[in-house]
């Protein structure tokens, strides 16, 4: 029995490190688009103003947003290696055809397409992810998973380079990713397999009548969860999507320098966030069941301060600290969003329940980039707005602590 056990740990691990490439797909097609966004805008003029492309943003979200249930209602009920091998060839089929675009609807609806695409990925692979890894790993396999997004946004902050490269371009970037995608997905279907004997035992079904939805929605743990997972994605959504902008303006930076310097610095410290995260929260676990809520806790206070130093900042080196703490508050708290999911919710329901989250906070995360675009162009001062954003994330951390989970049934 010990070495069945062993067998299926080791295929956990190998699952983890075939979807981390993906995982780095998923954000670099999304994060380009920040990065190379005076190329962008240059090469289309009918994008007119801040609050169009604030706009641009939010159309990827919100169709993220609204598939994602769905995406997960599929995953919960389907072959999880056909949702993410198809997820992933299609948005990079998409990705392509955003090189291609040249005109601002053209690219408005390449970014719409795009979330229907990859609204399937992120709750698929974090529930199979779950389902190989019992609660003692759980946690440290998601964080390198979500290492590998941060990988992405990594490689999308120098994507301004690229842009500003007479051999390349912006173009370039998107045709080069999408070709990259489309040729891993087949590989990616052969290789990767659902678990044959789940690492954790199915419940018994639900009545008819208690579909995952209304049991979830049902949950004050989980309507907690999603108020927690919620509030500080907004602010999160925000500082990606427009920084490089703001350090290109504030700082007067080149696109190349300021893609980099916001987005490697964040995210080098997401990476060692939820590594340190990981392990911190399945350590704290063997003492007590609220070991990922408390870890999220103190990422969530790390919000408040990092927000507030990137909006004063009057120099760079100012605001690129604010963004390392960000980025180490921001790891801890991605970390453990799955597994405290795991926690509150039936296995069966996991990849659901994750794509209700998404369906909330990327939504909010939509409206908080066209907000935050509109308040720019009324000439708005950063620390108000930022001040407005660290205050919404700071109630996450009494909200999250109000989650009371047991261990997971499954495993108690």
């Amino acid at each position: 029995m010990d070495r069945r056990a062993d067998s299926f740990a080791k295929v956990g691990w190998y699952v983890v490190l075939l979807l981390f490439p993906v995982a780095v797909l998923n954000y670099l097609d999304r994060q380009m688009l920040a990065t190379m966004k005076a190329s962008m805008v240059a090469d289309i003029p009918s994008i007119s103003n801040k609050a169009d492309w604030g706009m641009l943003l939010a159309s990827f979200k919100w169709t993220y947003a609204v598939l994602s249930p769905f995406g997960g209602w599929i995953a919960d009920r389907t072959n999880k290696r056909f949702v993410i091998a198809g997820s992933l060839f299609l948005w990079s089929a998409i990705t392509w055809w955003t090189g291609h675009a040249t005109t601002y609807s053209e690219l408005l609806t390449a970014r719409a397409l795009m979330g229907i695409s990859e609204a399937f990925y992120i709750p698929t692979a974090l529930a199979l992810i779950a389902d190989y890894h019992p609660g003692q790993t759980r946690a440290r396999a998601v964080g390198l998973h979500q290492a590998g997004i941060y990988t992405g946004q990594i490689l999308g902050g120098f994507a301004g380079y690229v842009a500003d490269s007479p051999g390349h371009g912006w173009r370039w970037a998107f045709s080069l990713c999408g070709v990259a995608g489309i040729l891993y997905a087949l590989p990616l279907l052969a290789l990767i397999r659902d678990p044959n004997h789940p690492s954790e035992p199915t419940q018994s079904p639900a009545p008819a009548a208690a579909g995952a939805f209304r049991g979830l929605l049902g949950s004050h743990n989980f309507i907690l969860l999603l108020l927690a997972f919620t509030l500080p994605a907004i602010a999160g959504w925000v500082v990606r999507d427009w920084m490089p902008e703001i350090l290109r303006e504030k700082f007067h930076l080149g696109q190349g320098q300021s893609g980099v310097s916001a987005i490697l610095y964040v995210q080098l410290a997401s990476i060692c966030g939820v590594l340190a995260g990981g392990t911190l929260s399945d350590r704290w676990m063997r003492t007590s069941p609220r070991g990922h809520v408390f870890t999220s806790a103190i990422g969530m206070l790390c919000f408040l301060p990092a927000l507030f130093a990137v909006s004063t900042a009057s120099h760079l080196g100012a605001a690129i600290a604010g963004l390392l703490l960000f980025g180490l508050g921001w790891g801890l708290f991605d970390c453990n969003n799955m597994p405290i999911l795991c926690q509150v919710a039936r296995r069966e329901w996991r990849a659901t329940g994750y794509g209700l989250m998404n369906l909330v906070s990327i939504s909010c995360g939509g409206f908080g980039d066209w907000a935050f675009g509109a308040l720019r162009d009324r000439d708005v001062p950063l620390p108000i707005i930022f001040g407005a954003f660290a205050g919404i994330a700071l109630i996450s951390v009494f909200v999250v602590l109000r989650i009371r989970p047991g261990a997971p049934a499954s495993e108690s």
